[in-house]
Formats: structure tokens, sequence, C-alpha cells
């Protein structure tokens, strides 16, 4: 009777702030993303504080952090909401207006694809939804990206991958030739015609830090499947200053030519194809299902793909020119299709 009693006094408002706060770990955060005010909703958490019988989150140093047994609730919670989204056929969601639209986002990004591409998103996020914030968070070794997705800590993820993880939904956002970036005055500029593979394999390379635990990266995966193996001289998880590194040594760095070709325009380094056939590189965003049906996901997905486009195009090559940073290899995506993993 006392638990049917306690139910009787939720309602799935309540579930939702329970999900929020605990995935915002902030009262005023979680007020933004729910349209709400902070003295509300810490009302709200009260209620579920005396509910469960847990503070649910508690302080820490500066921030919040939530019980384990709200750790335990969040999934519960979510699945919950999921159901109740399924059982109502989505009456509830509203179309995303980014014009008046006050909430945050969060996407986890490398600075791989190219070094202007956060800020182009950055821009055209507050130009098209003024009021709402945007967190970035860096892709490392350290970052568990599945988990941050699954949990509803992050939005997006936007990277490159060989093979793109199975039980996420995808979107392919280009793909990219892979060269070699160099100094300008390095012995495969100055001596194109003995730049081979072996001279390749046995030079100085700087390579970032995989993205995820346990990886090796696009670039070495696919030399371990063909049986070769580069000498990496440095690995740095700054991605965007290599090209400085680059610039005043003979080390060596393969990624993609967009990423080459702005550095190439202002540093002294030279954009140089690579010896050994790489496949192109591919970069998606990758989102979970628990925000697939979400209006303001897909707006935020489609704005994404819409930077990348105007980006790719940009950086074609004008009608007669041709330089070490053209950038006709780019293969934008052709259309906004979404696939599912």
């Amino acid at each position: 009777m006392a638990q049917a009693s306690a139910l009787d006094k939720i309602e799935l408002q309540l579930v939702k702030v329970l999900h929020t706060v605990i995935t915002e770990r902030s009262v005023s955060r979680a007020a933004l993303k729910l349209g709400s005010t902070q003295p509300a909703v810490s009302a709200q958490l009260r209620r579920l504080r005396h509910l469960v019988g847990d503070p649910l989150l508690v302080r820490a140093g500066s921030g919040m952090v939530a019980t384990p047994l709200a750790q335990e609730l969040l999934e519960p919670a979510g699945e919950l909401l999921r159901h109740a989204a399924t059982l109502f056929g989505g009456a509830g969601a509203r179309a995303f207006e980014p014009a008046t639209a006050r909430q945050s986002f969060r996407i986890a990004a490398s600075d791989y694809l190219d070094p202007l591409f956060l800020p182009a998103l950055v821009a055209r996020l507050k130009e098209s939804a003024p009021n709402v914030d945007l967190e970035i968070h860096a892709l490392s070794g350290a970052y568990d990206y599945r988990r941050a997705l699954a949990r509803g800590e992050v939005e997006l993820v936007i990277g490159n991958w060989l093979q793109p993880p199975g039980e996420l939904h995808l979107a392919r956002l280009f793909a990219d030739e892979v060269v070699c970036l160099v100094a300008a005055d390095h012995p495969a500029v100055r001596y194109p015609g003995a730049w081979d593979a072996e001279r390749y394999l046995a030079a100085e390379h700087v390579a970032p830090t995989p993205l995820h635990p346990g990886a090796r990266g696009v670039i070495d995966e696919f030399l371990d499947a063909q049986g070769l193996s580069r000498r990496i001289a440095v690995r740095s998880p700054y991605f965007g200053l290599a090209p400085l590194m680059v610039a005043r040594s003979r080390l060596v760095l393969t990624t993609g030519r967009l990423f080459c070709a702005r550095y190439a325009e202002r540093l002294a380094v030279r954009v140089v194809a690579c010896p050994v056939a790489f496949p192109p590189l591919s970069y998606y965003q990758l989102w979970h299902d628990r925000t697939h049906a979400s209006p303001a996901a897909r707006w935020l997905r489609e704005l994404v793909r819409d930077v990348v486009r105007g980006l790719v195009a940009q950086a074609q090559p004008k009608p007669g020119a041709a330089s070490a940073a053209d950038a006709s290899s780019l293969q934008p995506l052709q259309d906004s299709q979404e696939d599912s993993a």
C-alpha cells in the first residue's frame, strides 16, 4: 500500500525533472533545459528527494555530483520517458523554434576535420538560435563518447572513423583525401621523385592521440592491416598545434587535405601526396537512439551538416587554380539522409 501511495504522488513531469537534474548535475541548467525557473525546479527536486529518500545531488567542490542511487535511476527514468513518448504518439513533442529556444546543446568533436569548423558552427548557432548555449567536449583517449551519448551527456559526436560504432545512428558528413603536411624545405618537397612509401614510413611522424581507449587512430589502423608501420616521434592531443610543429621540424603529419590546406595558406608548410594509398578519411556525426526523434537534436544535426557543406564548398579550387592545397578531392555528402547504423 505504501508503494501505491508513493506512485500516486508521481507525475510524468516529475520524472522528466528527475532525469534532467541528474543529467545536468545542476538545478539552474536543468531549469534552462526544461524551460522552467530555478525555484520551481528546486521545489520539484525537494519532492523527489522526499519520495526516493535520497539527496540525489550533493555538492562536490564548486559543482554538484549525482549520488549512486541517482545514477541507478537515470536509465529507468529515461526509459520511462521514451515509453511515454511512444504511448502518446509524440503528441507532447513541440517543434523546435531556434529563434526563441532557450536550452543547451552538448557535442563532442575532434579538431581533425577543419580548424574553421567549430568557429563556423558557433557563429551559425548564435545567428540562428541566439539564446541557445553550446558546450563542446574534446574527443580524447580518456573520453568515452559511447557512454556519454547513451547517458545523454552529449547529443552529438563528430569525428572520423574507419568503422563507426554499429549501435549508434550516423550520418556521413564528407570524405577527404589523405595527404601529408611537411615543412616547406622538407626533402619530400625538394626531392618529390624520391618521396616513396619506404621513405614515408621511415620518416619521423607527428600523430594525434587516439579518440577512444585502445584505438590506434585511423592512419595506423590502416597501416597495421597492411602489415606496415611508421615511426611516430611525437604523439600529441593538441592536433591544431601539429602544423606548427611540422613547420619547424622534419616531422610529417598525415591527415585530410582540407585540414592541411588551411595551414598551407599561412605557414611555411606544404601539402604533398602520400606515397601510401590510404582510403579517404570519412567524417561522421553520431548520435544515440535517445535523441533520434528529438526535433531540437535533429535541428542541430542539420545545422552541422550545413556548416560542413559550406566549408567544403569554400575549399573547392577556383576555376583554373591549382596548388598543393588543392581541395578537389573533397567528397561532400550528397543529400541530408540520416543512416541508422
